[in-house]
């Protein structure tokens, strides 16, 4: 079987309603009980998908899926331990049908100076972050296949595509996920899979330093947007690689990020409010 060649996402569904963009597609989304997770969870029922949430927050995760609705379930998921995916891939398959979309969201993060780094400590994040998208990719490629392709979304950082001081670890796990989804992409391309990274910069979530709720206006300030984003906003753009809108990218790296690496901060003397 070739891979496949995916049908235009505008046609009418049943009743003549116009279809979602991800109409009758299966996801897994992994670190789904908050933050960016829980956006693309909901954006994505609301556009036509049946949703697997994981997480190990699991009050959090079936109080999410819950308010989403039937077409949402709630599975206690590490996503550094290979048995469990093969539980999440199980339901996937048995309650929604099979798999076309898995998004590797869950991931760790602290902000350490290498020096003071603790080995057993890396490991762990390596573990999550990085061993998470390899796990989850290689896990969904056979349900994938029966489906006749799918699309995989790993969700990197900026700090996988410059050094932040104090990254290490997290840069060295992001850096990691970056390079995995281009092999990732080569190799599973021929069965209609594809591959791409979004590097989110800074989302209002429990990872930024003033957490879901910075919306300090001179923090930014040297950002060209001067904000930081906001989980939506990042779920949009998962949500689009996600859709047969994309069904010729792969391989790619997208970044979300109000423009920080667009390059240096404009001098204060030069700006227009300086």
């Amino acid at each position: 079987m070739g891979p496949r060649v995916p049908a235009r996402v505008t046609v009418p569904a049943k009743g003549g309603r116009v279809a979602g963009r991800l109409e009758g597609k299966v996801a897994v989304i992994t670190g789904a009980a908050k933050g960016q997770g829980e956006a693309e969870a909901r954006l994505f029922v609301r556009e036509g998908a049946s949703v697997v949430l994981t997480d190990v927050l699991e009050d959090r995760g079936e109080a999410v899926a819950r308010s989403i609705g039937d077409r949402a379930a709630f599975m206690r998921h590490d996503v550094s331990n290979e048995h469990d995916w093969q539980r999440v891939m199980g339901e996937a398959t048995e309650r929604f049908g099979g798999l076309d979309v898995l998004v590797n969201n869950a991931a760790i993060h602290w902000v350490r100076p290498i020096e003071e780094e603790d080995w057993g400590e890396f490991q762990r994040l390596l573990s999550i972050n990085l061993g998470g998208a390899f796990l989850g990719t290689r896990a969904a490629i056979a349900p994938m296949r029966a489906r006749g392709g799918g699309a995989i979304v790993n969700i990197s950082s900026t700090a996988g595509l410059v050094g932040f001081t104090g990254h290490a670890t997290y840069g060295a796990s992001k850096w990691a996920v970056r390079g995995f989804t281009k092999v990732a992409a080569i190799e599973l391309g021929q069965f209609g899979i594809r591959v791409n990274s979004v590097h989110p910069g800074p989302i209002r979530t429990d990872m930024l330093p003033g957490g879901p709720d910075d919306i300090d206006p001179t923090r930014w300030r040297n950002l060209p947007l001067r904000r930081s984003g906001a989980p939506e906003e990042v779920a949009e753009l998962v949500l689009f690689l996600a859709s047969d809108a994309a069904s010729f990218i792969s391989g790619g790296e997208f970044t979300v990020d109000g423009g920080s690496l667009a390059g240096p901060p404009t001098p204060p003397a030069l700006r227009s409010d300086g």
